[in-house]
């Protein structure tokens, strides 16, 4: 649940059990926490020595998997499963050497505490206020063959808090001030309950499905919604996310069912479909849609096999005729509920039927009716010779012919109409009285009614063979298209070759622009586009290329149709690989309908493209040749530094000095003191040179050593604004700071040098007369650091860039003529310090009126501040 429950001491106890029964236990790694109960259960047991790893001027002593790996227990002992284990490491993380482990057949014991969990991260920063840094993807517990609950009261953990059984003294008493409060244990214990019976039924699931057997086992509960076109479908998804609440947040789905004898329905009621389906998926249920002529035995069969135990349906007001002879949908689900719970939501208001609308004239198809007449004329002219040359001939089997073949080719009305057309030529030319349309004979009636009833029947079967041929038809070219891209894809050699026809098969499922981006140096690039494949992502704007990295970094849906950054004009959706996310693919908005079978088409595309572009990268050696490419380029620029940025400023030196040495007495004392300062200014530039490849190739050898203290950051900020004051050429710097501030725990010399260098970033890119301003703020954890200035800008596209080293803009117009150039090393190695100090660098441009960025810096506090405080 939480720390101090307990966790690690059940652990050693029921290691020792097993110990005692023969078993080979080791312990890999157990954080003992200087409790004397939980040392003394490690007597006894074999204990892992742990392997010393140095980072950074200090040395951290972490669990050995190499030794663990040689020794091969039959049962190894790790405790703490999210840890972060320390530079230098194979892994970065813990739960990472425990998958080595298991990959090599050895057993594992590990501890966990709910909060770490990735999927609740946000949850349990919502009750606690406090953001978990270490964390374990929820598909690694999903692999644990067993899961145990150790659990205790709150009021229970908070006493051995207070007995120092937890942590010392004064660590328990602003622990039991902030996360260790009533309510947030309690918020915690509820999380673990439910994490770890859906995970039970999880196993209860998989298990039945492994054995054949059908649901519902009423174990857990699930939940099926069924929602169909009419307007009671989102009240549906909403009925069913209460449901949820209701029951302990149970598993629920929304289901659509697809009816192929069926005509594809309105427009409106597919639009309402989809509608309900994105809504399930943003009230955080799963969706999925069915296929089948028989809604009840379709959804029954579903129900079973995934052990569903609750059904929401939707009950519009049927005909009085439905209702008596059981038709209905409710009634019919009733009869065929084996177990499960059906639970009915009435319409009100005319919910139930669409949305009332102007009446759509019916189209009249003018060439199938001709054509049922065709077949009439042609029936006649065929009696016509027959009844010449034949007597006693039954001319009504000719017209019948007639009937069946307009009702085949076109439906029922056409069909209807030929019968009708036949039977009136019919009884005219050759039935008594001749030439007139009188019925002579009672059978004739029958002939007539014969006529209708083949063409209601031969015009019913002909429209649903005919629906059934075009969903066929689709389904068909749904199936060629992901053959001709997977072979497409699989004959692209390279990421850049694969992303190229990524992009054109995307492009030609959705019949609009589509891109490809691809992480390059840890960030999003654009890799490419179709069908303009020269630049298609130049005019992305911000938004969409917010969308974008949005995408990629949370592995969701952004931009137009989805919950995030609706406004952009791209929806963005992440490539998942196998394991990896490979990348993020775009469409154009309002290409596509949500939910639509081209959208699922399209799903389908990227899925392969995800696939094919992680079987581009192992097969190229990617990781290899990326280092390879990011050392040349930093072995060119540097050596660019060094011939041109560092040879100007001591020729300039060389020069004024040499000019005093020759000519010094002759002079006048204005030109020498000019002289002199032209030598310490380009001598002060190329000390700040210097200073920042050293700082760079501190940052990058890993031996950037930090000096912290509690500061003011008001107090830095005001020194670095006065370092660069002379700098400003008519540039007006303004100081916006609160009167109270809260402290942080940073480096003063290294956080003051960040801000010099954003300032002087500043100073080069805005036009004199220009307004920078600084300014500071906090909110409930961290304090931020803002910078802001009215310089053109940076490029969208080069947001992601800019703290890259020797990167420099390169239209020298965004720059003041008398301003240096620089090495490009000044926003690369303020990122490098700040991130060193456990803080965030960020950009954002533009600010305002198209132009101007803002630099921010967040810094963590050491204790939130109450949001009361302020």
């Amino acid at each position: 649940m939480a720390p101090g429950v307990g966790k690690t001491y059940e652990m050693l106890r029921a290691a020792r059990r097993r110990k005692a029964e023969g078993l080979d236990v080791l312990v890999g790694v157990v954080e003992t926490h200087g409790r004397r109960e939980t040392e003394s259960l490690l007597r006894g047991l074999d204990v892992l020595p742990r392997r010393p790893v140095d980072s950074r001027g200090r040395s951290y002593l972490e669990f050995d998997l190499d030794a663990a790996l040689e020794r091969r227990p039959r049962l190894l002992l790790v405790d703490e499963y999210a840890h972060s284990n320390a530079p230098g490491s194979r892994h970065p993380k813990r739960w990472q050497d425990v998958e080595e482990i298991l990959a090599a057949g050895i057993d594992v014991w590990t501890t966990l505490n709910v909060q770490h969990l990735e999927s609740l991260v946000d949850v349990v920063l919502r009750i606690t206020g406090a953001r978990q840094r270490e964390t374990v993807p929820d598909s690694a517990l999903a692999r644990a063959d067993d899961i145990e609950l150790i659990d205790i009261t709150p009021d229970e953990l908070r006493e051995r808090m207070a007995a120092g059984k937890v942590y010392v003294p004064e660590t328990a008493r602003l622990a039991s001030e902030n996360f260790f409060r009533i309510e947030n244990l309690t918020a915690l214990r509820e999380l673990a309950l439910r994490r770890a019976a859906q995970t039970v039924d999880d196993q209860l699931v998989a298990a039945m499905r492994e054995k054949g057997v059908e649901g519902p086992w009423a174990a857990g509960e699930r939940i099926l919604v069924l929602a169909g076109g009419d307007g009671m479908a989102a009240g549906l998804v909403r009925a069913g996310r209460r449901l949820s609440d209701m029951m302990m947040d149970a598993p629920w789905t929304v289901a659509h069912v697809e009816r192929p004898d069926r005509p594809p329905p309105p427009e409106a009621a597919a639009a309402r479909t989809r509608e309900a389906l994105k809504l399930a998926e943003q009230l955080g249920g799963s969706t999925v849609v069915l296929t089948g002529t028989d809604v009840v035995a379709t959804v029954m069969a579903w129900a079973r096999r995934n052990n569903v135990t609750q059904i929401v349906i939707g009950k519009s007001k049927d005909s009085r005729w439905r209702e008596l002879t059981g038709r209905s949908l409710a009634a019919a689900l009733l009869r065929e509920a084996r177990g499960q719970a059906i639970h009915v939501v009435t319409g009100a208001g005319g919910e139930g039927t669409s949305e009332p609308s102007a009446p759509k004239p019916r189209r009249f198809d003018w060439p199938a009716y001709l054509t049922g007449g065709g077949f009439v004329a042609a029936a006649s002219l065929v009696a016509w010779a027959l009844d010449t040359a034949f007597d006693r001939v039954e001319l009504g089997m000719i017209y019948l012919a007639a009937v069946l073949a307009a009702g085949v080719m076109h439906g029922l009305r056409p069909a209807l109409a030929a019968a009708t057309a036949a039977f009136l030529v019919y009884n005219y030319f050759f039935l008594a009285p001749r030439y007139s349309l009188a019925i002579g004979s009672p059978t004739d009636v029958l002939t007539l009614i014969v006529f209708w009833a083949v063409a209601l029947a031969t015009g019913g079967l002909a429209g649903r063979v005919r629906d059934q041929a075009l969903g066929s038809q689709r389904r068909a070219a749904s199936v060629t298209s992901l053959l001709a891209a997977s072979r497409t894809l699989s004959a692209a050699s390279g990421k850049a070759a694969v992303a190229q026809a990524l992009a054109e098969q995307a492009a030609a499922a959705s019949g609009a622009r589509a891109v490809v981006f691809l992480p390059v140096d840890g960030e999003l690039a654009p890799a490419a586009g179709a069908p303009d494949m020269q630049s298609p992502w130049v005019d992305l704007g911000t938004a969409p290329m917010a969308a974008a990295r949005w995408a990629w970094e949370k592995g969701e849906p952004a931009g137009a149709g989805t919950g995030t950054l609706p406004q952009a004009a791209w929806t963005f959706w992440p490539l998942e690989g196998l394991g990896a996310r490979a990348g993020v693919a775009g469409i154009e908005a309002g290409a596509l309908a949500g939910g639509s079978d081209e959208e699922r088409l399209l799903l389908a595309l990227l899925d392969q493209g995800a696939v094919a572009l992680q079987r581009a990268e192992l097969a190229a050696g990617a990781v290899e040749a990326e280092a390879l490419r990011r050392s040349d380029r930093f072995r060119n620029a540097l050596l660019n530094s060094i011939s041109h940025d560092l040879r100007t400023p001591l020729t300039t030196v060389l020069g004024a000095a040499t000019t005093l040495i020759d000519y010094g007495e002759k002079l006048a004392p204005p030109a020498r003191a000019d002289l002199a300062v032209g030598i310490k200014e380009e001598a002060e530039r190329l000390n700040g040179y210097v200073a920042n490849l050293l700082d760079m190739t501190r940052i990058e050898g890993g031996g950037l050593k930090l000096r912290t203290d509690w500061i003011d950051v008001r107090d830095v900020l005001a020194a670095a604004a006065d370092r660069v004051t002379r700098r400003l050429e008519g540039r007006v710097l303004v100081r916006d700071f609160p009167e109270t501030l809260s402290l942080v725990q940073a480096d003063p010399s290294l956080l003051e040098q960040v801000a010099v260098n954003i300032l002087e970033n500043a100073i080069a890119y805005s036009p004199a007369g220009a307004r920078i301003e600084v300014a500071a703020y906090e909110d409930r954890a961290h304090v931020v650091i803002s910078i802001e200035d009215e310089g053109r800008g940076i490029p969208p596209a080069d947001l992601l860039r800019v703290f890259e080293k020797f990167r420099r803009l390169q239209d020298p117009s965004d720059r003041s003529p008398n301003a240096s150039q620089g090495v490009g090393l000044g926003l690369a190695i303020a990122k490098g310090f700040v991130e060193a100090m456990g803080g965030r660098i960020a950009a954002a441009s533009p600010i305002h009126d198209g132009k101007g960025t803002r630099m921010l810096i967040s810094l963590p506090k050491g204790v939130p501040t109450p949001h009361h405080l302020l």
